[in-house]
C-alpha cells in the first residue's frame, strides 16, 4: 500500500473527527495523518491527539487554505491527500484516488453527488456562476471545482504555494493552477454525506473571495481569457442597451451603447496585447 500524508484542516470538529480519523486508521493504516487545529476553541486538537494523529495547531484562525498549506508542509511523504473533518467526505475511497494517480495524472479529485452536496437553493447561483468561469478559463468541463478530497504530490503543489488562495478557495485556485500550466487531472466520482457539526462556509462573503482568486488566476495564467470574457460582457451590453433605446431614453440609450461597443474593442485588443506580452515573456 503506498504511503502518503493525510492532511485534515480542522476548525471546531470536535464532534467528527474521531470517526473520521478511526475510519483513516481502518483504511489507511500505514498513512501518515496530520490534524491542522486552525485555533478551534473546542477539543478538536485533543481529540485528534488521543487518536494518535499528529497536530499542528495555528495561535489564531488562519483559514482552511493555510491549514492545508501548513499540512503540506509539514509531510514527511511525496503523495498528499487532503480531505475534510466533518465526515462529509467517503475515506474509503481514498485509496481508489491513489491508485489512479499511479496512472501518471498529477491530481485526481472525488467529484460529489448526492442530496448533501447540492445543499441548500441559495448555494446554487454561486455555484454556477464559479464553475462557469473555471470552465471558461480552462476551456475544460470540471465535474466539482472545489472538491475537498484530492490527492497530489507535494513537490507539484510547493511550486504553486504564492498563488494558492489561504482561504476556502484552495481548492478551486489548485484547480485552476494545475489545469492552466498543462498538469494531468482527473475526477472519480464519491458520494457526499452530510457533515457533523455546523459548516463555516459564509456563501456571499466566500462566493466573493473565490471570484476573486479565479480573476486573478485567469490574469496571471490566462489574461486573454480574462479580457474577452470583459470584452464580451461589453459588446452583448451594448447590444442590449441599442435594443432598449427603441423604446426609452433613445438618445442616451445609443450613446451608452456607443461606449460599451467601443469598450468591448479596447478590451479585445488589451487582451491580445495582455497574450502577446506574456508568450514574449516566456519566450
Amino acid at each position: 500500500m503506498k504511503h502518503c500524508s493525510i492532511i485534515i484542516p480542522a476548525y471546531n470538529e470536535e464532534k467528527g473527527i474521531a470517526h473520521v480519523l478511526d475510519a483513516l486508521r481502518e483504511a489507511m493504516p500505514h498513512a501518515e495523518i496530520i490534524v491542522v487545529n486552525d485555533a478551534s476553541t473546542d477539543n478538536t486538537a485533543a481529540v485528534a491527539e488521543g487518536k494518535g494523529a499528529t497536530v499542528v495547531t495555528h495561535p489564531t484562525n488562519a483559514g482552511y487554505g493555510r491549514s492545508l498549506k501548513d499540512g503540506i508542509l509539514a509531510a514527511t511523504h511525496d503523495t498528499i491527500v487532503i480531505s475534510d473533518a466533518d465526515g462529509s467526505y467517503p475515506i474509503d475511497r481514498i485509496q481508489d484516488l491513489l491508485d489512479k494517480m499511479d496512472e501518471g495524472f498529477d491530481m485526481v479529485v472525488g467529484a460529489r453527488s448526492g442530496k448533501a452536496y447540492r445543499g441548500s437553493f441559495l448555494k446554487m447561483p454561486a455555484r454556477i456562476v464559479l464553475k462557469f468561469l473555471v470552465e471558461f478559463t480552462t476551456g475544460k468541463r470540471i465535474p466539482d471545482i472545489n472538491s475537498g478530497l484530492r490527492v497530489f504530490k507535494k513537490s507539484t503543489a510547493l511550486q504553486f504555494f504564492p498563488d494558492l488562495c489561504e482561504g476556502f478557495s484552495f481548492t478551486t485556485t489548485i484547480t485552476l493552477v494545475y489545469m492552466l500550466t498543462g498538469k494531468f487531472v482527473t475526477y472519480l466520482p464519491i458520494a457526499y454525506h452530510k457533515r457533523v457539526g455546523r459548516s463555516k462556509v459564509r456563501i456571499i462573503r466566500d462566493s466573493l473571495m473565490t471570484l476573486q482568486y479565479i480573476t486573478e488566476a485567469m490574469a496571471t495564467y490566462n489574461p486573454l481569457k480574462l479580457y474577452l470574457l470583459l470584452s464580451g460582457i461589453a459588446f452583448f451590453t451594448s447590444l442590449l442597451l441599442f435594443t432598449l433605446s427603441f423604446w426609452i431614453w433613445m438618445s442616451a440609450m445609443i450613446a451608452l451603447s456607443a461606449a460599451s461597443f467601443f469598450a468591448a474593442w479596447v478590451l479585445f485588443g488589451m487582451g491580445f496585447q495582455a497574450y502577446s506580452s506574456r508568450k514574449s515573456s516566456h519566450a
